[in-house]
């Protein structure tokens, strides 16, 4: 098809569009997914400030109140910077979207020195890139500002062996482990790994810090190499948390027990698989970590979701529940958790009650937690452009396969 243009300005202006890029009569070549705010990296603090009953939020929902368009970028902004709390951090669990009262910015404002700020179901992190995008096409100081406060608290926050806790400042309980836990550790790495190649919003981030966060992520990728899981002379993959001094995995809540989990594994192993020219560790970390997702993929089995009796309890209000159900035609699926010696697939109960399948779960637990998980399913279908670039000598996927034949 050829296009006819009335112009040339016209053309060159249909050329940018093209290519992604609009604002072109102010020199200014600003990415389309800029102008609009990617709400899905906020939709689990939304899911918890809606549905999730807690306790000591600053603020609560109220009911039938409007949330803003993923393109009033200003306004969202604006909420975001209200949540920032002095320290550079945020807290966790709250719209980012929601239009506020005036009752409700005033008292987001009075708790500013408040420091339950923390990296927990995807927070901090989030804020900052979407301030950065939005900083990019508004040129509002303010925003700026804010991610650079936000990227000084990810510096100060950072154990001295690369890992990263929940909550910063530090608490005496198990948020203060090294947590891979909700996307906590990838979460930020990918972050520090986006300025680290330059990454358009970020071009305003001065050398100095530039260096620092550099630094951060070495450490970074250095922690994660340590603690991939060596069980029966083998590696494996990540556990959801450990502990900051001994980098042993450990117990987070009463129903998340030290174990090999897919979930969070499947994010590192991309994180890796993501860094151009990766050393001899890297690679091996990989290699092993593919090893184990094909080994411990479950076939035949698929869980689904179902219509259940109104259950109201102190932690959640649920109308469904979950069954695991046999189906020879069903796509890979892996358990969250494998016992680390074992290998066996595990559950968990309040209380710390291990069991062994999921019907045996309380139906509070079975129902709002993820027990199973397609995410590695991501990672085997990357491998072989990963391996072919970067391990063209051994296919492990190959390998498993003649070992089994």
């Amino acid at each position: 098809m050829i296009l006819k243009f009335k112009s040339v300005t016209t053309a060159f202006s249909a050329a940018f569009l093209l290519l992604g890029f609009h604002d072109v009569c102010a020199q200014t070549y600003i990415p389309v997914s800029f102008s609009v705010v990617d709400t899905s990296i906020f939709q689990d603090a939304a899911h918890h400030w809606y549905d999730i009953v807690e306790k000591g939020k600053i603020i609560n929902p109220q009911k039938e109140r409007p949330r803003y368009k993923p393109t009033q970028l200003s306004l969202i902004a604006d909420n975001i910077l209200l949540y920032q709390k002095n320290n550079g951090g945020w807290p966790k669990n709250y719209d980012m979207l929601a239009v506020l009262t005036a009752e409700q910015k005033d008292s987001l404002i009075n708790a500013k020195d408040q420091e339950n700020t923390t990296f927990d179901n995807r927070n901090t992190y989030s804020q900052i890139a979407c301030l950065a995008k939005i900083y990019f096409v508004t040129k509002e100081e303010n925003y700026k500002n804010a991610v650079l406060k936000g990227l000084d608290y990810i510096l100060a926050a950072q154990y001295s062996n690369g890992g990263w806790p929940q909550y910063y400042p530090l608490q005496k309980n198990y948020s203060r482990f090294i947590t891979y836990n909700d996307d906590v550790f990838s979460g930020i790495m990918k972050l520090l790994k986006d300025i680290r190649d330059n990454k358009l919003q970020y071009n305003f981030i001065d050398d100095n810090r530039r260096e620092q966060l550099a630094k951060a992520f070495d450490k970074g990728i250095q922690c994660i190499l340590k603690t991939q899981l060596n069980s029966r002379n083998n590696y494996t993959a990540w556990g959801q948390q450990y502990d900051e001094k001994s980098l042993m995995p450990m117990w987070a809540r009463s129903f998340e027990p030290p174990a090999i989990s897919n979930s969070e594994s499947a994010e590192v192993t991309l994180l890796l698989m993501s860094i151009n020219k990766p050393d001899k560790k890297i690679i091996a970390a990989v290699q092993n970590a593919v090893k184990w997702f094909n080994a411990s993929k479950i076939l035949g089995t698929r869980v689904e979701t179902v219509q259940a009796q109104l259950d109201s309890n102190e932690y959640t209000i649920s109308k469904t529940d979950k069954v695991v159900i046999r189906d020879e035609f069903a796509a890979p699926i892996w358990a969250r958790y494998h016992e680390l010696k074992t290998h066996r697939p595990l559950f968990c109960d309040r209380g710390q009650k291990i069991v062994y399948s999921l019907a045996e779960v309380s139906r509070e637990r079975r129902d709002g937690y993820a027990w199973y998980t397609y995410e590695p399913q991501k990672v085997l279908n990357r491998y072989h452009v990963w391996q072919k670039k970067w391990a063209p000598e051994e296919n492990v996927l190959e390998s498993q396969m003649v070992a089994k034949d």
